[in-house]
């Protein structure tokens, strides 16, 4: 969620941050902005609205520097227009800085910079004021040496900012130098030769450096071309080590793809693949995950596990409790990381946490993990990001490896999020009462899953005509039962974030505890339903719909298609797979079902309005 960009160094920064940013529009925002100093003048240009109307303007009046920053806003304080797009200026208008974040507490600071003749706010956000903030505290110190009185300005700020933050500060005064630091809201620097880069996600300069720093909270980073400096807000350094990007720029390119959404949806095969790469045990039957950092007799006293996560990983972690519930009959929660991070729950000493994450710095799951791990409970992640503020803060987790994912509507994440919490299962589950029979069954039927995949994928132009068809309904009801309950869950969201229709996941069996009264011609029901052990129950349900004239779209395997013709208005057939691995194949074509139906209504599909790929605040 917005995104940052800062460069110092001997080439021309305007195309640099440009580039950047247009790598960072996946994130999810609704205005822009540079700020290039040239000489002792600041230079900005920024706009409401995408990339190309930044573009536009800076192609009309180009603006001239080796240093810069520049940002994309999702906003939170002030409607989207030009003058609260970011940089923004301090009251000398020689400050100019980039923020991503909340200031919860900038109501009070700006009323303290007023009562002290500062009046010359320009904008509704948060951010101008820390801006004016750092200004004014810049003012008030003495010294020659301006670069270390910027830096302090900016700690002294922080020091009184209550909120979450991600920020980039350069000063007109000062050549060749930014300043940068961060709590809550992650910041990445890329070491150059004779140039120096900051930015949110380290896609952004990733084809310009695959050496970055990531900062952790608190951290406040002095930047020129040659060289930086890391610190904490009281002045004390450290050492930080330089990590070595594991993809290329190449690697987030659309390829032939129409949309990065699609692609995702396809690398699925290779991405399910590389999650269990390694990992299968086929002499022992079961999962080896070492990065979990726990002993064999560790793992052996878990009593209870809690699986917590938002959105797409929320649903992830509720076919995760079916899983660990089943393969090793172990009680299993699933909860909102935005609630438990609030609430207080009662949890034994015996419990394991799980916080799930694609990006690894969702902030109510980075909340949730702190204060599990606050209360003393062992707590891993389950994240994509090996440098990630989850991976680095858990007590120990489990990889993804599914590389990189532009679109905001997450796929490939999901299904490797899923055969992680398989592992997980099959671990925890040989160590108690699965037998070597069914765990060698299930790493049999993991082994098979991409070749499974990829005979779902063959089913995109059937359930693009699907699509079409259905392009002019107003929503849609999704159902399924059992593992497949939260794949209904997920199929809606996934429709909600790219159609914009109304779309709402249930339990089949609720349909007739009020759902029921919504069933209408004009409102199609997908059924999420396998030839599993209660695909009677299921179809009863399907029945009911058909009864009243309700369309029906229907997911099904084995002898379902066959038990199906003649009520399923519309029949996809899928391989068989063993109930617990069945989510896996069947959230597929939901993925697909809502791209087309996007597509189909002229959809952007890879950044749909109001969204963020990665939600680093409140």
């Amino acid at each position: 969620m917005c995104g940052i960009v800062g460069y110092v160094g001997r080439s021309e920064a305007a195309p640099i941050l440009l580039d950047g940013l247009r790598r960072l529009e996946y994130r999810g925002y609704d205005s822009a902005g540079v700020a290039i100093v040239d000489g002792n003048h600041v230079e900005t240009r920024k706009c409401a609205g995408r990339i190309p109307a930044l573009a536009k303007l800076m192609s009309e009046k180009p603006p001239s520097g080796s240093f810069g920053i520049s940002h994309t806003r999702w906003a939170t304080h002030g409607k989207v227009n030009d003058e609260n797009a970011h940089p923004h200026f301090d009251a000398s208008g020689k400050i100019a800085l980039v923020h991503n974040g909340v200031i919860e507490n900038y109501q009070a600071l700006k009323e303290q910079l007023v009562r002290d003749g500062d009046n010359d706010f320009r904008s509704q956000t948060d951010t101008e004021v820390l801006a004016h903030l750092i200004g004014s505290i810049y003012q008030q110190l003495d010294g020659k040496d301006s670069k270390a009185r910027l830096l302090n300005a900016v700690r002294r700020a922080l020091k009184q900012v209550i909120g979450t933050y991600g920020i980039a500060v350069v000063h007109s005064d000062i050549p060749n130098f930014l300043v940068g630091a961060r709590r809550g809201s992650p910041l990445v620097l890329g070491v150059g030769k004779d140039e120096n880069f900051l930015a949110s996600d380290v896609s952004a300069i990733v084809a310009y450096t695959r050496d970055a720093v990531y900062l952790n909270d608190f951290d406040v980073v002095a930047v020129e071309r040659d060289k930086f400096e890391i610190s904490s807000l009281v002045g004390e350094t450290g050492d930080h080590q330089v990590s070595k990007v594991e993809f290329t720029a190449e690697d987030i390119k659309k390829g032939d793809y129409p949309h990065y959404m699609l692609k995702e949806i396809f690398e699925q095969p290779n991405s399910v693949r590389d999650a269990m790469r390694g990992r299968l045990s086929l002499e022992e039957c079961t999962a080896k995950l070492g990065g979990l950092n726990m002993t064999p007799a560790q793992l052996r006293d878990v009593g209870r596990v809690v699986l917590t996560g938002c959105g797409t990983a929320l649903h992830a972690g509720m076919v995760g409790e079916y899983l660990i519930e089943q393969l090793a009959n172990i009680p299993t929660e699933v909860e909102h990381a935005s609630e438990f991070r609030h609430r207080n729950p009662p949890m034994t000493r015996d419990t394991l946490v799980f916080a799930i994450s694609q990006s690894g710095e969702t902030a109510d799951t980075l909340g949730a993990l702190h204060e599990s791990r606050r209360k003393g409970y062992r707590t891993l992640g389950i994240c994509n990001n090996v440098a990630s503020t989850i991976a680095r803060e858990s007590d120990g987790g489990v990889y993804m490896h599914a590389g990189p994912e532009i679109g905001v509507a997450a796929t490939k994440s999901f299904t490797s999020q899923l055969v992680i919490l398989t592992l997980i299962g099959l671990l925890l589950g040989r160590m108690r009462n699965l037998s070597t029979a069914e765990g060698s069954r299930i790493i049999a039927a993991l082994e098979t899953l991409p070749e499974q995949i990829e005979e779902v994928l063959k089913l995109s132009d059937q359930i693009q005509a699907i699509a079409k068809k259905y392009a002019d309904v107003n929503g849609m009801l999704f159902f399924g039962r059992q593992f497949n309950f939260p794949i209904a869950l997920e199929g809606a969201l996934k429709m909600k974030e790219i159609t914009y229709l109304f779309a709402e996941g249930h339990p089949s069996a609720e349909l007739k505890h009020g759902i029921i009264a919504l069933i209408r011609p004009d409102l199609p029901s997908i059924f999420v339903a396998p030839d599993d052990a209660i695909f009677s129950k299921n179809l009863n349900n399907i029945e009911q719909v058909k009864a009243r004239k309700g369309p029906i779209i229907a997911f099904t395997s084995g002898t379902g298609a066959k038990q199906l013709k003649g009520i399923a208005n519309e029949i996809i057939s899928l391989p068989d797979v063993p109930d617990c691995l069945m989510p896996i194949l069947t959230v597929i074509p939901l993925q697909l079902l809502a791209y087309h139906l996007a597509v189909a209504l002229g959809r952007d599909v890879d950044k749909p309005r109001n969204l963020a790929k990665s939600v680093t605040v409140e």
